[in-house]
């Protein structure tokens, strides 16, 4: 290590404010003036902050955002040369954050390495105990890590919440000459980038807990199913494997355990429908992404037939430091039912784009503070868990967001997007663009979901025009009901959650536009039917 290190935060976001002609920048001044003994540039995964491309300069401990060339110069010739901050590109992880708020402090286990690391450079990957959670479980057995995570009481990140350690024991005591571990990266939630910010940032975490899955339920196979437009994330990921390979973390005789276990990527095409385990193996397969029935679950009989554990990023990132730390450590953060911490994701009208790892529990409005609260207008609704989540008012932003959070409070956690929307917006038109979205990705399997958006989008395209009826309104709660109970899969029986919430809590402003023909907005118009004009002859 140099005296001095430049750490850029380099991911599939910051390439696009300059990232990577930053890391340049730095790298020429750095040989023109002759630095290169004492200063290195580092790239490395996201640092939280979507202002600007973050600059860390290590150990000084001192972060920036640079939006140019001309702030990366100034950063240099100031800090670097002249040994003075750079005030006004200075920035702290919790500068947006009240002194006299009572705030949930970050904690990280997910995204530990996530801005610290080269996550192209397996030995700093190993230099932060690395692969010592593989080495820890090889020597164990696979009951006992099926236990140590049943123990912690870890859930799926992905939005299900079904405890992964009980998923792991269901496939370890199913007997089969072959099985299989998968890892869902497909990640198709709008507004949700936290996995792919985990692949682009930390990929071992991930490629570890692969591999003491596969020796825990007995499987010698592993997937990582990636959005195909997550192209950092597959390069990353690429690098990781290959790297694995050349240290014998995977392969044959792994860590001269007598364990062999090889693992591949394979790349979705961008259908939400594949979020869903069941299509993500039928499309793993090479067959179309549709859902099958359940039973039998993957467990039992999952990819080619055989048993099959899938487990989200952000689950599987858990899992070295569950092995490494114990499980009692696990339950001492968190909520008593919902233990551990959570990746939240900030998107809409937020002053704030990026991501947080915070204990489960945290309520909506302690992530408002971190998210910088809410940009051009005041403040309308909130979207809780992604597309399929749920929308609420004012009222709501003390609910602390965990598993129980949507049975007793009716706010969903689901993947952990947290949207803001401002007073700009029309509830009846957000309604209109979800369910547009779940109609486009409707597999068209089973009737609920594929004739229910279908005549959702329909209706409210009439509230839109203000030619709807009340017994329109009392349609749509219907098909939603009916949908709840009657879907083949996850994303049929989902889409009534954002539907029912913005019915629910913002039902005057649908009767508005029905009774009142107005949209406090002023988005939604009347269409004005032209006059047919008579032919004469």
């Amino acid at each position: 290590m140099k005296p001095i290190t430049i750490l850029v935060s380099v991911d599939s976001n910051s390439i696009l404010l300059g990232a990577k002609e930053f890391v340049k920048v730095f790298k020429n001044l750095i040989e023109e003036f002759n630095l290169s003994n004492l200063v290195e540039v580092l790239e490395t995964g996201t640092m939280g902050n979507y202002s600007g491309v973050t600059v860390a300069i290590m150990p000084d401990n001192v972060y920036y955002s640079v939006s140019s060339i001309s702030d990366v110069k100034k950063v240099f010739e100031e800090h670097i040369l002249k040994g003075r901050k750079v005030l006004d590109l200075e920035i702290s992880p919790n500068e947006l954050i009240s002194k006299k708020e009572s705030i949930t402090k970050e904690y990280k286990i997910v995204t530990r390495n996530i801005g610290k690391i080269d996550p192209k450079n397996i030995d700093e990957y190993i230099a932060n105990d690395g692969y010592f959670a593989l080495a820890k479980a090889l020597s164990m057995k696979p009951e006992e890590i099926i236990n140590e995570i049943k123990e912690s009481g870890l859930r799926g990140r992905g939005g299900a919440g079904f405890p992964t350690g009980l998923k792991w024991e269901f496939a370890y005591k199913t007997d089969a000459d072959q099985k299989y571990i998968v890892c869902n990266a497909d990640e198709g939630e709008p507004g949700t980038y936290k996995d792919r910010l985990i692949m682009e940032g930390d990929p071992h975490s991930v490629i570890e807990a692969m591999i003491i899955a596969g020796y825990a339920v007995g499987a010698t196979k592993g997937y990582i199913y990636i959005r195909g437009e997550y192209y950092g994330s597959i390069e990353n990921v690429k690098k990781a494997i290959n790297d694995a390979y050349e240290y014998g973390f995977l392969g044959e005789n792994i860590l001269n355990s007598g364990f062999n276990f090889d693992l591949s990527i394979r790349l979705g095409a961008g259908a939400y429908i594949c979020g869903e385990e069941t299509a993500l193996l039928e499309s793993i397969e090479g067959h179309a992404g549709r859902p099958r029935l359940k039973p039998p679950f993957p467990p039992q009989k999952g990819l080619f037939g055989k048993p099959t554990v899938i487990n989200n990023v952000e689950t599987l990132a858990n899992v070295p430091q569950i092995i490494l730390n114990g499980a009692e450590w696990f339950k001492q953060i968190g909520t008593e039912n919902s233990p551990g911490t959570k990746v939240f994701c900030f998107a809409g009208n937020l002053n704030n784009r990026g991501i947080v790892e915070l204990p489960m529990g945290v309520t909506v409005k302690e992530l408002l503070i971190y998210a910088g609260g809410i940009s051009g207008g005041k403040l309308k609704m909130v979207q809780t868990g992604g597309i399929a989540g749920t929308f609420i008012d004012e009222s709501k932003l003390d609910v602390p967001l965990d598993y129980d959070s949507f049975a007793k409070y009716g706010v969903s956690l689901g993947s952990g997007v947290i949207l803001g929307v401002n007073d700009s917006h029309c509830v009846v038109d957000i309604a209109k663009n979800v369910m547009e979205f779940f109609r486009h990705e409707s597999c068209g399997k089973c009737t609920p979901c594929r004739e229910g958006t279908k005549i959702a989008v329909e209706i409210l395209e009439k509230m839109s025009k203000f030619e709807a009826t009340m017994d329109d309104l009392e349609h749509l709660i219907e098909i939603s009901n009916v949908a709840k109970e009657a879907a083949l899969c996850g994303l049929g029986q989902s889409f009534p959650v954002p539907l029912l919430s913005l019915i629910n809590n913002f039902k005057e402003e649908f009767e508005m536009h029905i009774i009142d023909n107005v949209c406090p907005a002023n988005l939604c118009k009347k269409v004005e039917k032209k006059k047919s004009r008579k032919l004469t002859i």
